[in-house]
């Protein structure tokens, strides 16, 4: 069985697993399936905006996508979602991911 289908298949068991959606959607991405991959991040930090780690990935996603002020607007809340948390390494991570941006 592959990453996907087992990660869809924990997801029956703990639909709102935060850490199972964001695995996914790293694997929706490695596949090149953009949309799906969106769609799940977006899902995720809708449901619990800390989970901080999304916000990079989703930024960089936009990037792909030529979505510059989206990306810009996921990077900053990400950077403030990571200040909020007391996460330097993340908020770093986005601060340099914004400043490449613009």
């Amino acid at each position: 069985m592959d990453r996907i289908a087992r990660i869809k298949e924990f997801l029956k068991d703990s639909p709102n697993d935060s850490f199972l959606k964001h695995a996914l959607a790293l694997e929706y991405i490695k596949i090149g399936d953009d949309n799906a991959a969106r769609s799940l991040f977006e899902e995720l930090l809708a449901f619990e905006p800390g989970y901080v780690g999304s916000y990079y990935h989703l930024g960089r996603l936009l990037e792909r996508a030529v979505l510059p002020q989206e990306a810009i607007a996921v990077y900053e809340k990400g950077m403030e979602m990571a200040k909020a948390a007391g996460d330097r390494h993340a908020y770093n991570e986005l601060q340099a991911a914004l400043d490449d941006l613009i």
